[in-house]
C-alpha cells in the first residue's frame, strides 16, 4: 500500500465553534502528526431549500442549517497562522461566489504569511439561493469557476493581463502583489462527471467526497480515471486525488487501505476534538486500520 496523507477537518461549524478554538485544534492536528488540516465553505445557508443536496439520498441537508459556520478566509487565516508546518486546506470554497481579484490576492497573501501551505479545493456549489443571496446566477456558476481558475493565476503573477472574460472585465495596468510563495494547488471538488473534467482539464488534482461506512468504490475508480483523460486531452499531468470522508473515524480506518489501493493521495477525516487527545486517537486508529489490512 503506498503512503497516503491524512487530513484533519477543523471545527469550523456547529455549537463546537464555541466550545473548541479554531486556532488551537489547527495546532493540536499539527502536533499530533497530522499532514494537513481544512475548513469548510459556505457563505450563507437558507431556513428552507429548494435545492438539492447531492451528498444524500433524499437531496435534504444533513446538519442543522441554523448552526454557526466560520467565514472560509478567516478560518483559513487562523489556521495558517497558529501552525508552521502541515497544509492547510479549504474543501471546499465557493469560488465564484467571490470577487476573483480580490479572493486571488487573498490566497496569494495566505500563502506567503503561510509560508507556501495554501491549498485550494474549489467546486461549482449545489445551493442555488447562496447564489441568489449573493447576486450570482447559479446558471453561470460552472462557466465563473472556469474563468476565475483562470484569473486568479493570471492574477498570481503579479500582474494580470487586460482581458474581456465572459463573466468578468480585467483592466490593464495593475499590479497584485505579493505573488504566492508557492504554485497553489487548486483542486476542484465534487463527484459529478464535470467536476472530474475540470479536475483534469484545469485544476492540479480531484476532491472527491464520501461517507466512511458506505464507500462508492466504482466512483472513484471512475472519476480518477477520467481526470487522467481529461487532463492527458489538455496536455497536462494528472493532479493529486484526496477524498474527504464523513462519519465515525472506525469506518474511516477501515477504508484507509481501500482507497489507498484504487490511487487516492490523500484522505480528510472528522475528529473528535472535544477530547484531550482527539487528534492524536484519530492518527492512531487510522493507522491501525491500515496495519490490520496489511497484516490480514
Amino acid at each position: 500500500m503506498h503512503h497516503i496523507r491524512i487530513g484533519a477537518k477543523l471545527p469550523v461549524f456547529g455549537p463546537i465553534v464555541h466550545e473548541v478554538h479554531l486556532a488551537d485544534a489547527a495546532r493540536r492536528a499539527e502536533e499530533a502528526g497530522f499532514d494537513s488540516v481544512w475548513v469548510s465553505d459556505h457563505v450563507v445557508m437558507v431556513q428552507e431549500s429548494r435545492s438539492k443536496y447531492p451528498y444524500s439520498e433524499d437531496g435534504a441537508i444533513t446538519w442543522d442549517a441554523a448552526h454557526p459556520r466560520f467565514d472560509a478566509i478567516v478560518a483559513l487565516t487562523m489556521a495558517a497562522t497558529a501552525t508552521s508546518r502541515v497544509d492547510v486546506g479549504v474543501a471546499i470554497l465557493l469560488a465564484a461566489l467571490r470577487n476573483p481579484l480580490i479572493l486571488a490576492k487573498q490566497l496569494a497573501t495566505l500563502d506567503v504569511v503561510s509560508h507556501g501551505r495554501i491549498i485550494v479545493g474549489t467546486g461549482a456549489g449545489w445551493l442555488a439561493e447562496e447564489f441568489d443571496a449573493v447576486g450570482v446566477p447559479f446558471e453561470t456558476r460552472g462557466k465563473r469557476l472556469d474563468e476565475w481558475i483562470e484569473i486568479m493565476h493570471d492574477v498570481w503573477t503579479g500582474r494580470p493581463q487586460a482581458r474581456s472574460y465572459v463573466h468578468y472585465e480585467m483592466p490593464g495596468g495593475l499590479l497584485s502583489y505579493p505573488t504566492p510563495e508557492h504554485e497553489i494547488p487548486i483542486l476542484i471538488g465534487g463527484m459529478s462527471q464535470a467536476a472530474v473534467r475540470r479536475a483534469g482539464r484545469l485544476g492540479d488534482g480531484w476532491l472527491a467526497f464520501q461517507r466512511a461506512g458506505d464507500l462508492d468504490v466504482p466512483a472513484l475508480e471512475t472519476g480518477l480515471a477520467v481526470m487522467r483523460d481529461s487532463a492527458a486531452a489538455a496536455g497536462r499531468p494528472a493532479g493529486r486525488a484526496v477524498v474527504r470522508l464523513t462519519g465515525p473515524i472506525d469506518d474511516a480506518a477501515v477504508a484507509l487501505p481501500t482507497l489507498a489501493a484504487v490511487g487516492i493521495d490523500e484522505v480528510i477525516v472528522e475528529v473528535d476534538w472535544l477530547l484531550p487527545d482527539g487528534p492524536e486517537r484519530t492518527l492512531e486508529q487510522m493507522r491501525l486500520g491500515a496495519r490490520r489490512k496489511e497484516d490480514g
